[in-house]
């Protein structure tokens, strides 16, 4: 049976769980906003923690707040940052716009982890919140956590997709295949070929996200309320950011104009639309693996995807690409997380933007889901799938538009007539060249030399 003990805030008092280490303000969130079961994420909370500690030592550092409250504070900060605490930030996403809900949790449970006797008189607003509003504590939240995640856990994934791409298209340079635009066949290339334009999309998807970082480091802590800075020291923005930078390693700077990091999610909207770009590039990837895995006898057959399952509950010996069809889900996820980040950015009002918490849950999810799949598709697709050559060298036998690379010599004219005549006899290109040209077997083994015609040229 749980059992409660009496808090009180500016509001009066209320029951709270007696082992809760949050506080009365926390509570009423927890009455008031029963919407989802969903709290914000441990990566935002990471961020509450890191930036905490980072004011507690900024606000020692400036003489404003006494050494032994300051090192409490940081001491406790750190078990936040480190999510050993998680479970005492119960707040749903769906709260005040603001994120009040979620910044007085913090201060709450800093305050109790801190102070846990009251020996100290660690108060969560004079001295866990010294010099800070919820205003520019969760904008600036929001964007240390999708740094860190960006480049903790994201570009990671992405160069090690990269390098497993880097490594098949090596292993592949030589394999040609049948090339196909509007899903006819096309002209040959190489697998190596198609794995390096999959690397060269990655490659300036990765390059957006690292610019979109440029202005994301950039913090409107210090801004308080409404970004003139009232109650907090002039150099406690900067001093929190150097804070910052030394505890997570990623660099952070003050932003020159602290109202726009407040009243907008401009930086936010922006990340969020790079990995909407890096999604698409996912999807792409994961169709066409799926489109050359189809079949294997009634679909195109050129490679076998890795068998990780059974594919049916119904028809024995079944296999589906269940990878490349995990990665197109979370990229439709992807897609919709921003749309939703597309129009909670657009309601900042006057100073503040009033959908914060949910701008901060939905971007972190599309950083994890992106990072995790990224590497399931390197290692158990891009890595494992099989070449089926067998397959791969009877299309390209049986490919009459590789009659195209005759155009310089019997025009294009004559090349389509032979073409619609294999087609329609459904005979290798080079016997029907045969008939309608004067060019030799050999000159046409050459000319038609699917492996050579991948190289371009003449």
């Amino acid at each position: 049976m749980t059992t409660y003990r009496t808090e009180r805030d500016s509001m009066g008092e209320l029951q709270v769980p007696a082992d809760a280490l949050w506080g009365a303000q926390t509570q009423r969130a927890v009455d008031n906003f029963p919407v989802s079961g969903q709290p914000m994420p441990a990566a935002f909370i990471r961020a509450l923690g890191l930036i905490k500690g980072a004011c507690a030592q900024a606000n020692e550092q400036l003489d404003l707040l006494d050494s032994p409250r300051a090192r409490a504070i940081c001491a406790a900060a750190a078990r936040v940052a480190a999510n050993e605490v998680d479970e005492h930030f119960p707040v749903d996403v769906y709260q005040t716009g603001s994120g009040t809900s979620s910044n007085m949790n913090a201060n709450e449970v800093i305050a109790r982890l801190a102070d846990p006797d009251g020996a100290l008189g660690v108060h969560p607003n004079d001295h866990v919140n010294m010099g800070q509003s919820s205003n520019d504590v969760v904008p600036t939240a929001i964007q240390v956590s999708a740094c860190l995640q960006t480049s903790e856990h994201l570009l990671p994934a992405v160069d090690h997709l990269l390098q497993i791409l880097g490594e098949r298209a090596r292993e592949l340079a030589a394999v040609a295949k049948t090339g196909r635009t509007h899903l006819m066949d096309a002209m040959p290339v190489t697998l190596g070929q198609e794995l390096d334009a999959w690397a060269a999309q990655l490659t300036s998807a990765r390059a957006r996200l690292v610019d979109a970082l440029g202005r994301m480091h950039k913090l409107p802590q210090g801004g308080t309320a409404v970004g003139t800075g009232i109650n907090a020291h002039p150099d406690f923005g900067a001093s929190v950011a150097g804070a910052l930078t030394e505890a997570s390693g990623f660099e952070f700077v003050s932003a020159d104009n602290r109202f726009e990091g407040i009243g907008s999610q401009d930086a936010a909207v922006e990340l969020s639309g790079q990995l909407k770009t890096l999604a698409v590039c996912l999807m792409k990837i994961a169709n066409d693996l799926r489109w050359m895995n189809s079949g294997p006898l009634a679909g195109l057959g050129e490679i076998e995807l890795q068998a990780l399952q059974p594919g049916s509950s119904i028809m024995p010996g079944k296999v589906n690409p269940v990878i490349p069809e995990a990665v197109c889900m979370v990229a439709a996820r992807v897609i919709g997380n921003d749309s939703t980040i597309t129009v909670a950015g657009q309601s900042g009002n006057f100073q503040l933007n009033v959908m914060l918490p949910v701008v901060a849950a939905t971007l972190l999810d599309s950083l994890h889901i992106l990072g995790n799949v990224v590497r399931l598709l390197a290692d158990k697709a891009i890595a494992t799938f099989r070449v089926r050559h067998e397959t791969l060298n009877e299309a390209l036998d049986r490919n009459p538009i590789l009659v195209t690379a005759l155009n310089p010599v019997i025009g294009y004219e004559k090349g389509a007539a032979a073409a619609k005549q294999a087609y329609a006899e459904g005979r290798p290109i080079i016997d029907v060249a045969l008939e309608l040209t004067d060019l030799s077997r050999a000159e046409l083994e050459a000319l038609l030399d699917p492996l050579k015609l991948t190289r371009g040229g003449l």
